[in-house]
């Protein structure tokens, strides 16, 4: 399950923000997304570093930042001899995204969402105790990936344990260069859990809740076959 990569299927999804009260609807292209979380033998595998609090090698890489989670993918790209999808400038102030590259990256906020629901229309994609680790149920402590149960899609830990982060900026206007964070964590309540559920932070930032899953675009012959 290290790397197992999930084909999620093309679909309409409707994305929602409570600060704005504003809905918006994206049609997402068929891509593939890992089964779990970057775990802490993955991440350690290509970058060599252990930058989580708790060490495991099943649990979930935290304590990385956007940066972090940017460089990992174009690593893994190169040493799978894929092109990176992640273009960052000198400065180090900003990345582009090459939407025809064929490497890892982050999934954007609505592949996210549409990931998550699996087709279902509920905020979650069944009851939180059998899907997640939260506050109600987590002991205060990250857990290992792939111990609750998946979504539809064959996708574990949508929900609780670590926080994503998506490759998107939350709203440019407001809070400048801070990026989505999606799915919630393991000392969330309940209420955080949920596949509609939207956070933000400066791409800089690591927290021990943190982590992030990578996905890939599909060749056209490949999204027409599903």
């Amino acid at each position: 399950m290290l790397d197992d990569m999930v084909a999620v299927p093309a679909g309409p999804v409707t994305l929602s923000d409570r600060r704005t009260e504003r809905r918006w609807t994206v049609e997402v292209a068929s891509f593939r997304m890992s089964a779990v979380p970057v775990t802490q033998e993955w991440y350690a595998k290509v970058t060599g570093a252990y930058p989580s609090t708790a060490r495991g090698g099943r649990l979930p890489v935290e304590g990385v930042s956007w940066w972090d989670a940017i460089r990992f993918c174009n690593e893994l790209s190169r040493r799978e001899g894929l092109t990176p999808a992640y273009e960052v400038r000198s400065d180090g102030g900003a990345a582009d995204w090459d939407t025809t590259a064929d490497g890892y990256r982050l999934p954007a906020e609505a592949e996210w969402e549409h990931a998550c629901r699996a087709g279902g229309i509920g905020p979650r994609y069944g009851p939180l105790d059998e899907i997640a680790w939260y506050r109600g149920n987590a002991d205060d402590r990250i857990h290992p990936v792939g111990g609750k149960q998946p979504n539809a899609w064959g996708l574990y830990d949508m929900l609780g344990n670590s926080w994503d982060w998506c490759w998107d900026l939350y709203d440019a206007e407001v809070y400048g260069t801070y990026r989505v964070l999606r799915g919630g964590g393991w000392s969330d309540e309940h209420w955080s859990c949920r596949a509609s559920v939207r956070r933000r932070s400066h791409p800089t930032f690591r927290i021990d809740d943190v982590g992030f899953r990578v996905a890939r675009s599909m060749p056209v012959a490949q999204r027409r076959a599903l």
